[in-house]
């Protein structure tokens, strides 16, 4: 089974992260969409940033009606700080079986040379990258790298920064949110 890891810290996860991970699973060769919830970075304050668990519990309501999307906590119980090729290093351990790609934005693969280890990540794995309004287009050497696959998923022009300012200033956000991470978001007075 090809496995496409969606990486963030879906603090909300939103409408822009479904559309392009249900994308993904339905016109690419992958088989599932795992959002992995990156864990709180215990050195950096961030008051912004929720609760792993919180945040996890989120990706749970906002994926629990598609079948090939999954939330994932694998990267909280791995040492932290964490780099992306440790986890697909722990994921192919746990799950020989599959096969693990990642997803990402066309902007951050701009900066995937900066990664721990990229190469070895390149070696092993395939890049499945999304189109993003940027300044920062992707290099052209790695566009054109077998293993980097562009797929011509809609332009999401949402982000979680904008969504936790508009609640912060009592702003209505329910059409940028699937309804139950909404609802969860306002029981629990979160972002206010």
């Amino acid at each position: 089974m090809k496995i496409g890891l969606y990486f963030g810290s879906f603090n909300p996860i939103h409408i822009g992260h479904l559309v392009i991970a249900n994308h993904m699973a339905e016109h690419s060769e992958l088989n599932e969409i795992w959002f992995v919830v990156t864990p709180h970075n215990p050195f950096k304050k961030k008051s912004s940033l929720l609760d792993n668990y919180q945040r996890l519990e989120m990706v749970h309501l906002a994926t629990e009606s598609y079948d090939k999307l999954k939330p994932s906590d694998i990267e909280f119980n791995l040492p932290q700080p964490n780099y992306t090729v440790n986890t697909l290093a722990y994921l192919q351990e746990k799950h020989p079986k599959h096969e693990f790609a990642l997803i990402m934005g066309e902007d951050n693969l701009n900066s995937f040379h900066k990664w721990k280890n990229y190469e070895v990540i390149l070696e092993n794995h395939h890049i499945y990258v999304y189109p993003r309004i940027s300044e920062n287009k992707a290099p052209v050497h790695l566009l054109n790298h077998e293993k980097i696959h562009a797929v011509n998923a809609p332009i999401m022009q949402i982000s979680s920064t904008n969504i936790r300012n508009a609640i912060k200033n009592s702003k209505n956000v329910r059409p940028l949110l699937p309804q139950q991470v909404w609802k969860y978001l306002d029981d629990m007075n979160f972002y206010r």
